[in-house]
């Protein structure tokens, strides 16, 4: 029997690297049960697709109209207005896989965290941090996605968003990659071996091991 997944709500200002640590963790171990168990929660936006990004993929991209009927139809599990764009997190999507045993990664900004924590007080939040706010300018410059404007803009609201960092029930620095990575491993490691989970999991063994 497969113990009810997790949800993971991992939040971070543009640039801190939280999308490349979920990369990361995700084919670390490619032919392990990871691959089998974890996925990345796919979210509604209204903003255009970036070169590389694919509908359904990476977003599912919606027109405005489409969203705010999604809106009014309670669809989402959390969703905000960030840059002018939408998001939102469907909540089928996210109740069907947790109820699989798969856990879900939840990519979304500190106030769809706060949304989802209270929802659904099990999850667990991580912030990830960059190691100074220097670093944290030099890579959205190098992304070379975004003009002079709009990197002055992300570094203004990365302020407003590290300041909800004591909110989380981890904190990651990404100051070097394999180390944020080993400590993103190490949190979901020990959520999956709590004794809740790992009873519910080999049950069988454990009857077998007591009888």
């Amino acid at each position: 029997m497969n113990a009810t997944g997790t949800l993971y709500v991992i939040s971070a200002p543009s640039g801190a690297g939280k999308s490349s640590l979920i990369k990361a963790y995700l084919t670390q171990e490619p032919d392990s049960e990871i691959s089998n168990i974890t996925n990345v929660s796919v979210s509604h936006t209204t903003r255009k697709p970036r070169p590389g990004e694919e509908n359904g993929q990476h977003y599912h991209f919606v027109e405005q109209a489409e969203f705010k009927r999604l809106i009014a139809e309670d669809a989402f599990f959390e969703w905000a207005e960030v840059f002018g764009h939408f998001y939102g997190t469907s909540k089928n999507a996210i109740e069907e896989q947790l109820a699989q045993g798969i856990d879900v990664f939840l990519d979304i900004d500190w106030q769809g965290a706060r949304q989802v924590k209270k929802m659904m007080p099990t999850a667990k939040t991580i912030f990830i941090l960059p190691p100074s706010s220097a670093e944290l300018e030099q890579r959205l410059n190098q992304r070379g996605q975004d003009s002079a404007e709009i990197i002055a803009q992300r570094m203004s609201q990365a302020k407003s968003e590290m300041s909800h960092y004591d909110e989380f029930d981890y904190l990651i620095i990404n100051d070097d990659f394999k180390q944020a990575l080993v400590d993103l491993s190490a949190i979901l490691r020990a959520e999956r071996t709590k004794q809740a989970k790992q009873a519910k999991k080999h049950a069988n063994l454990l009857a077998d091991l007591l009888a």
